[in-house]
C-alpha cells in the first residue's frame, strides 16, 4: 500500500498537482491566470518615483495596508538614481481597491513636512528593500506586532526590525541576522503558525539568479540559509525531473538554452490552506536583440537603457508561480502565471510586472459575488516617469484546477484519510458540463453507497457546494478510513476540495 495522506479537515489545492495522482481520459491540472483591473496607485510624489519595486500588502483587521519602496533611476543620466535617498511608504486602504496615503508626522521631505515615509534606514540598515509583515507568533510581544526584514549598507546582510503599529519601527539587534546571501531583492519572512517558527526567503546567485531559505525560533537567531530545491509542474499534472535547473525551463524544452532565472521569491502562507506556501517569483531573462526585440516597445529608450549595461534593454520579466508543503521543496509551474501582455508604451522591460507580496481578500468586482483574491503588481518602473501598481483578481483557490472537456476526464487523488461528516468543493461547470465523485477503497474499488453513479451530479459554480450521494451515504462513517477520491470532470474545473463538520 502507497503511503497515506492525512488531511483532517484542511482545505486541499490543484497548485501543486500533488493531488492528481492519476489522470484519465483528457483530464488535466491547468494553470489559471489574473485578471487585470485598476490602477491603484501612481508613485508620483517628490520621494517616490518610478523604482516601485518590492512591494508588500497586509490585511490588519479592517484595513489594508501597502509598503513600497520610493526612489528614481534616470537611464538618460546613465542609471543615475541619485536624486534622493531610498526611503519606504506607506498606503492605506478600507478595501483594498481604493488607497490614500496617511499623512504622518514621522519622515518630513523637503517642503514636505507630513508624508507618507515610514523608513529610511538608520544604524546600519537602509531603504533598499524592506518587508514588513504581520507577526501571528501567539507569543509575540505589542511592541514588536509587526516585523520586518531590509537589507544592510554598513554590513552586508539583513536587519530585522520591529513596530508596533506599522508605523514606527526600530531595530531588534545592532548586526544583520542573515549574512550568507546577495539581498538586493525582496528579502521576506513571516510566521509560520503550523510549524511554529519564522522562516524567510532571500535570493542568492546559483546557476543564475535563485532563492535561499532558513527558519528561527526568535526572528533574531538564523542558521545558514538553504538553496531551494525544485520539481517542474508538466502537463500531465505529474512531477518530473527535481533538480536546480527545472527553474530553467526554456532551457530545458527548447535547444536554445535560454536561462529564466528567480529574481524575487513572493512565498508566503496560502490563508485558506496555511500548509501550503505559494510563491510568486519574478522570472529574469534575457534573449538579446533578437529580431522580436526590435518590435518591444520603446525601442529607442530600450537602446539607451542598454548603452551601460545591454540587459538593460533586453532582458524581460514576467510573474511565475509555484507551490511547497514544507518550505523548501517547491513545484513550479514552467508556463507564466503573470504575462506583460499587451500594455503597448511601457511594458516588456526589465524591472517591469514584479508580484508583491501578499494576497487579501476583496469585494468581487460582480455585484452580487463573493469575495475574491487581490494581488497587486508594479507596472512601468524604471522609467522616466512615475510608476504605477495594478490591482489582478482570482478566484478564492482559483490558482489552477483540475478540468476536463465535455468529453470528459477523471481525477484520482493519492490515498488519504481525513475528519469531518460532508465534503464541500469548489469548482465551476458550463451549463451542460458537470462533476461527481465517488469513494475508492486503497485497491481502487469503489466504496458501497460512495460508487461513481450513485453520486448526485453537481453542476454550477461555487466556492463551497457538498457533495452527496443518492441514499443519504454517511460520508461521517469513513472518516480515519485510507481511501481515493475520483472526480470525474465534463466541462468543468475543480479548484479545491475539503471534508468539513457537518453543519
Amino acid at each position: 500500500m502507497s503511503a497515506c495522506l492525512s488531511l483532517g479537515s484542511r482545505r486541499e489545492l490543484f497548485v501543486d498537482a500533488l493531488m492528481a495522482e492519476r489522470l484519465t481520459g483528457r483530464a488535466q491540472v491547468r494553470l489559471h491566470h489574473p485578471v487585470a483591473r485598476e490602477v491603484v496607485l501612481v508613485t508620483d510624489r517628490p520621494w517616490e518615483g518610478n523604482g516601485t519595486n518590492y512591494v508588500t500588502v497586509l490585511r490588519d483587521g479592517d484595513r489594508y495596508r501597502m509598503y513600497y519602496r520610493g526612489c528614481h533611476y534616470s537611464y538618460l543620466a546613465g542609471r543615475d538614481r541619485a536624486n534622493h535617498a531610498d526611503v519606504y511608504c506607506c498606503v492605506e486602504s478600507l478595501d483594498g481597491i481604493h488607497w490614500t496615503r496617511p499623512q504622518l508626522d514621522l519622515h518630513p521631505w523637503e517642503a514636505n513636512p507630513a508624508t507618507n515615509i515610514v523608513w529610511t534606514g538608520g544604524g546600519g540598515a537602509n531603504a533598499e528593500n524592506f518587508a514588513p509583515f504581520i507577526d501571528a507568533n501567539p507569543a509575540v510581544t505589542p511592541a514588536a506586532r509587526y516585523k520586518a526584514l531590509g537589507v544592510g549598507v554598513q554590513s552586508p546582510g539583513l536587519y530585522a526590525a520591529a513596530s508596533p503599529d506599522g508605523l514606527h519601527w526600530s531595530l531588534l539587534a545592532a548586526e544583520p541576522v542573515i549574512t550568507v546571501g546577495d539581498f538586493d531583492s525582496h528579502n521576506i519572512a513571516f510566521w509560520d503558525g503550523l510549524r511554529g517558527e519564522y522562516r524567510e526567503y532571500h535570493r542568492q546567485g546559483r546557476q543564475g539568479r535563485d532563492v535561499r531559505t532558513a527558519a528561527s525560533s526568535d526572528f533574531v537567531h538564523w542558521p545558514e540559509p538553504e538553496f531551494l530545491a525544485y520539481t517542474a509542474i508538466v502537463d500531465s499534472g505529474q512531477a518530473a525531473g527535481e533538480a536546480a535547473d527545472v527553474r530553467d525551463p526554456v532551457g530545458s524544452a527548447y535547444p536554445t538554452g535560454r536561462v529564466s532565472e528567480l529574481y524575487t521569491n513572493q512565498v508566503m502562507p496560502y490563508h485558506r490552506a496555511p500548509h501550503l506556501f505559494l510563491g510568486f517569483p519574478t522570472r529574469y531573462i534575457d534573449r538579446g536583440w533578437t529580431a522580436a526585440a526590435q518590435h518591444l516597445p520603446r525601442l529607442a529608450y530600450r537602446q539607451t537603457r542598454a548603452a551601460g549595461s545591454r540587459r538593460e534593454g533586453t532582458a524581460i520579466t514576467d510573474g511565475m508561480l509555484m507551490a511547497s508543503r514544507d518550505g523548501r521543496h517547491f513545484r513550479i509551474w514552467p508556463e507564466s502565471f503573470l504575462r506583460p501582455g499587451l500594455r503597448q508604451t511601457d511594458s516588456w522591460f526589465y524591472g517591469d510586472m514584479y508580484q508583491c507580496w501578499g494576497l487579501v481578500e476583496t469585494a468581487s468586482s460582480l455585484a452580487d459575488g463573493p469575495p475574491e483574491l487581490s494581488l497587486y503588481v508594479t507596472e512601468r518602473t524604471l522609467q522616466e516617469f512615475a510608476a504605477q501598481i495594478r490591482r489582478y483578481t482570482l478566484r478564492l483557490d482559483g490558482f489552477a484546477s483540475a478540468w476536463a472537456p465535455l468529453a470528459g476526464g477523471g481525477v484520482v487523488t493519492p490515498l488519504v484519510t481525513f475528519a469531518g461528516q460532508r465534503l464541500e468543493v469548489n469548482y465551476s461547470t458550463s451549463a451542460a458540463g458537470s462533476l461527481r465523485v465517488e469513494l475508492q477503497d486503497p485497491d481502487g474499488s469503489p466504496i458501497p453507497g460512495f460508487a461513481l453513479a450513485d453520486c448526485d451530479e453537481l453542476y454550477g459554480d461555487c466556492l463551497d457546494q457538498p457533495v452527496s450521494w443518492a441514499g443519504g451515504a454517511e460520508l461521517g462513517a469513513l472518516a480515519g478510513t485510507p481511501l481515493r477520491l475520483r472526480f470525474e470532470l465534463r466541462d468543468a474545473d475543480l479548484f479545491s476540495f475539503q471534508f468539513t463538520a457537518a453543519t
